[in-house]
């Protein structure tokens, strides 16, 4: 069985210390719905996010 992970979005957020909470929720709380949630430092500017969305 193969598993393909699709992206559904992504968006640059400023970033906050306690985002990754925010993703820690939805992951917890979407996993059943086959969604996967996201959080990365900005290689280029360590001040913003990238949060993605995923479908699994």
């Amino acid at each position: 069985m193969e598993s393909k992970i699709e992206v559904l979005n992504t968006v640059q957020v400023d970033y906050q210390s306690d985002l990754y909470k925010v993703v820690d929720a939805l992951n917890r709380t979407l996993k059943d719905r086959d969604l996967m949630f996201g959080l990365a430092l900005d290689k280029d500017d360590q001040t913003k996010a990238v949060f993605t969305i995923y479908k699994t």
